[in-house]
């Protein structure tokens, strides 16, 4: 590469990120005994407002567009996607990408607003290609994104790449072009399919946020969503985010949902395990400032199982470790019950009231969401509360996910943390798990004897 192209790949994202944050006005100063004015939007720092793990790989229609319909926790003057080719096997070729906003009162529908539709460039270019086992952040994107408002995410892959990276449970309708670049598709007709996973994005950041910082919900299937309503954003971490947005604007952190069905703390199921992808999920992510751990059912209740205690809190003390080096507090969640489900059995019951036990009096944790307490039957411990069952007797519906984002006190979040904050990772490529590279690896520091994978009987 020239250093002539070199410096206009280095310039052109700071060209533009220098034009979205120019204010041009002095800061107004308060007449002497007026009250502080809440602090204005930091125009210069990027802020996680949706986020979706990259739970697997899938095969890809060559020169198919792939529109994707994402929920905004809050809002910016500009926004940034991710994309992820972490788990594929082969280069990643995308021809274009666009963001729009979807047009109001159509939550089912592929069409973009008007005027809204951009462009997204990486170093300058409306074309990349991913490495594999890299995840990419574009330039910046001028366009002025609302909080609790549906964007439209769409990617157009001209050749064939192999296998690619999605998220399989994204209870959210996505729309596919079978044919041909519909990306630049304001009206979204061509768009005559529809899939309900994510494909290709794994994040959209947005620059000066009225509060400059974000929350991770890290988790299995019911951090996901499963048993909520499918197109309503009833999430528990969705539910959370409407809380925040009842504080005053300048205390409305970001949510961001590494939430993946089926995913465990320790070892590999549907993705890659808690620990492995704690970097690419959780410290690489925009203004995190706060981590909400619910992992462990899967762990307790799979194959092969974790029968010891102390195994899960060690993982636990790990993730607290590596998050507290960044400036990042923990908050950790109580597993909650599964009576009745086909993988309860007392045994494994014992071990999951022994887990909730150390997570409420050891110390773990910064903070502690108790999820099992809120939700669990006062009459059968062990099981949901019926009201809150939605008939698996593992998971939740909109109520269920409601308790369970009632249960963290909003201030375990907003209390400044001591210690260094995660950098910003910047438009670049970002190393990742890779299957190839890295099958089969435990992350080195653990120390905690794990063993080979198995079956799984996933939450």
């Amino acid at each position: 590469m020239s250093r002539a192209i070199t410096y206009r790949r280095l310039l052109v994202p700071l060209a533009t990120a220098l034009v979205l944050t120019s204010t041009g006005a002095a800061a107004a100063i308060p007449a002497p005994g007026a009250p502080s004015p809440a602090p204005r939007p930091r125009p210069g720092v990027w802020t996680g407002t949706w986020e979706a793990a990259a739970s697997g790989t899938v095969p890809a229609p060559p020169g198919a567009s792939v529109r994707n319909v994402v929920h905004t926790s809050v809002g910016g003057r500009a926004a940034r996607v991710r994309l992820s080719n972490r788990l594929g096997t082969r280069p990643l070729r995308l021809g274009s990408v666009t963001l729009a906003l979807q047009q109001p009162g159509e939550p089912g529908s592929p069409r973009a607003r008007a005027g809204s539709l951009r462009t997204v460039t990486f170093g300058g270019s409306g074309s990349v290609t991913v490495p594999a086992g890299r995840d990419l952040v574009s330039d910046p994107v001028a366009l002025r994104v609302p909080a609790d408002a549906n964007l439209l995410v769409s990617v157009h892959t001209p050749g064939d790449s192999g296998p690619v990276a999605y998220h399989r449970s994204a209870l959210q309708t996505n729309f596919v072009a079978p044919v041909g670049d519909r990306t630049a598709e304001e009206s979204g007709a061509g768009y005559t399919a529809t899939v309900g996973s994510w494909y290709y994005v794994t994040g959209v950041d947005v620059l000066g946020a009225p509060a400059a910082g974000s929350v991770v919900a890290l988790g299995d299937s019911i951090t996901d969503g499963t048993g909520s309503s499918p197109d309503a954003n009833h999430r528990w971490p969705d539910l959370l985010a409407a809380r925040l947005r009842g504080l005053p604007a300048h205390r409305r952190p970001g949510v961001l949902n590494a939430g993946i069905a089926g995913n465990r703390l320790l070892l590999d199921g549907r993705g890659p395990n808690a620990l492995a992808r704690l970097d690419a999920d959780v410290l690489s992510r925009a203004g995190v400032r706060a981590l909400i751990v619910l992992e462990g059912v899967n762990d307790i209740k799979g194959t092969p199982e974790q029968s010891d205690p102390r195994t899960l809190e060690d993982a636990y003390r790990l993730v607290v470790r590596r998050a507290h080096a960044r400036g990042i507090r923990v908050v950790g969640g109580t597993i909650t019950p599964y009576g009745g489900h086909a993988a309860y059995t007392p045994a494994r019951e014992a071990v999951r009231q022994a887990v909730n036990a150390a997570i409420r009096a050891r110390g773990i944790f910064d903070a502690v969401a108790d999820m099992d307490a809120a939700v669990r039957d006062p009459a059968r411990p062990d099981r949901i509360l019926p009201a809150y069952d939605p008939g698996d007797h593992l998971h939740f519906n909109d109520a269920g996910m409601r308790a369970l984002a009632d249960t963290i006190d909003l201030r375990s979040l907003l209390t400044p943390s001591n210690g260094p904050q995660a950098p910003d990772t910047g438009p670049q490529a970002l190393d990742a798990w890779h299957p190839t590279r890295d099958a089969g690896r435990q992350v080195p520091e653990t120390g905690l004897g794990l063993r080979a994978p198995g079956p799984r009987n996933p939450a």
